[in-house]
């Protein structure tokens, strides 16, 4: 793990540490794929530059111009939430929407999931076929750059080490073009895309007087469908243009095999959802697969954490500065966590159990847990995060020796069998409920898409939060 950790208080700040510890330090914004990247040893870096606490870095905004700009801490689930996003960039929308599930939505970032750079990542296609550049910045000044000169190849960018991503801007659709995304997993949800393909069209009538088409996973970075981009100039979207124009996407891709698909799965499939993309704008129809009202796991929040308040902050593994904390009400101090995860600080140094390691890279949700009251993986938080905030466990959800309705509900369903997993469904539910007083069954279905459980109990846990819901309404 790192040996110091900075949470600077501005950009400026955050430049200047990167500059100092120049290949030494990495920045983390939300930490969703760096902090599995350290675990699994494929980074080391000695020095963390926390840039999670700088205030006004999560705003979504449109510009004199018809400009969205994105900043380096807008998450996934900001973009998904967002009506101008919605309107203005669906295709971004929806694919934030397919990224991970809820607790990872709220930490990771659309500029961090641009930084990781893996052709099969799903903001990527739709910035790109919207046209988006990406500002770079640092003590030497700044640049902007479109994403074909961003984008070098696997998991490779133009992205200096001294460098980060303080804007992601794209023209906002016009009121004559209409887009989507669609991707293709093994699940349906918390699923790397098999291929995932962007689509915008700008139409006259019935007509397609442009096409935009990136395709991902399916080649070292995310291609252009050029040559079905030019056939459909000109075209109404007839069932035999979209056949064709399926045909002609695949002669850009180079798929590879792998534990995911074969090639020849992928190029078929490549061509399959371009159709598919095709045939739904074709019909009006790109939204019906996204809820009006998505489910975040925000609780009673707006889903922005609050931004720090006082000096910087420097916690490291040789002198102890003490991370500060307010778990369940009760003010914390640690002074040998600042190398760790919040889930291994909580269970280690603040003796709270209850929370559980099921996977440590941010899939099971057994550790799922509120972080100023939005629900998070803790495995995927570092410790030294958790100054300055309010923790909420599954510990700190009764009252006294009265039980949360969550928890009722799930005794009297008989929801728990081995009860590993049942912490994290607990605060996936109660984050819900707070959010949202009547839940649908498939509200309740997409809050704890991020949680597993192992027994496969799925149906009685169901039972008991839609038990909880009632009991809630009244």
């Amino acid at each position: 793990m790192w040996q110091i950790y900075y949470t600077p208080r501005t950009i400026d700040e955050a430049l200047e540490k990167l500059a100092g510890h120049q290949g030494q330090a990495r920045l983390l914004a939300g930490g969703t794929d760096l902090l599995v990247e350290i675990e699994r040893g494929v980074r080391s870096p000695r020095v963390i530059v926390d840039i999670s606490r700088i205030p006004n870095l999560d705003e979504i905004s449109l510009d004199e111009q018809g400009v969205i700009h994105l900043g380096p801490l807008v998450t996934h689930n900001h973009v998904a939430g967002s009506t101008l996003c919605r309107e203005r960039a669906f295709p971004l929308a929806k694919a934030c929407w397919e990224v991970g599930a809820p607790q990872i939505r709220n930490r990771g970032t659309v500029a961090g999931n641009l930084v990781t750079a893996s052709p099969a990542n799903d903001t990527i296609p739709p910035l790109w076929a919207l046209g988006a550049s990406v500002t770079l910045q640092s003590t030497r000044g700044t640049r902007t750059l479109k994403f074909e000169e961003f984008f070098l190849g696997v998991r490779k960018t133009a992205l200096e080490a001294d460098e980060m991503i303080v804007d992601i801007s794209f023209p906002a659709m016009a009121p004559d073009q209409v887009g989507t995304f669609l991707k293709l997993g093994l699940r349906r949800a918390q699923a790397i895309s098999v291929v995932n393909v962007a689509v915008v069209l700008s139409l006259l009538g019935d007509t397609a007087t442009g096409a935009r088409i990136t395709l991902g996973s399916v080649a070292p970075t995310i291609v252009r469908a050029e040559n079905a981009e030019r056939f459909l100039a000109g075209k109404v979207l007839t069932p035999d243009v979209i056949e064709h124009a399926g045909e002609l996407a695949v002669q850009s891709i180079a798929p590879i095999s792998d534990v995911r698909g074969s090639a020849e799965y992928r190029r078929y499939m490549a061509a399959t959802l371009t159709r598919q993309a095709l045939e739904s704008l074709a019909n009006g129809t790109e939204s019906d697969s996204m809820p009006p009202r998505p489910v975040m796991l925000w609780g009673k929040t707006n889903g922005h954490f609050p931004a720090a308040v006082g000096q910087s902050t420097t916690h490291t593994k040789a002198y102890q500065e003490p991370i500060v904390t307010t778990i369940n009400g009760r003010r914390r101090s640690f002074h040998n966590a600042a190398h760790k995860t919040l889930l291994r600080m909580l269970r280690e140094d603040a003796d709270l159990t209850g929370t559980k390691e099921g996977c440590a890279e941010g899939e099971c949700g057994a550790c799922t847990v509120l972080l100023d009251g939005v629900a998070v993986m803790s495995c995927m938080v570092p410790a030294p995060r958790a100054h300055g905030s309010k923790i909420e466990t599954i510990e700190g959800l009764a009252n006294g020796d009265t039980l949360h309705p969550v928890q009722e509900a799930f005794i009297s369903e008989g929801a728990v069998q081995c009860g590993y997993c049942t912490p994290g469904f607990l605060m996936s539910g109660v984050s819900l409920l707070d959010e949202r007083a009547r839940p649908t069954p498939d509200d309740i279905k997409q809050a704890i898409t991020g949680n597993l459980c192992r027994c496969t109990g799925y149906y009685k846990i169901l039972q008991a939060l839609e038990k909880a819901a009632e009991s809630n309404a009244k």
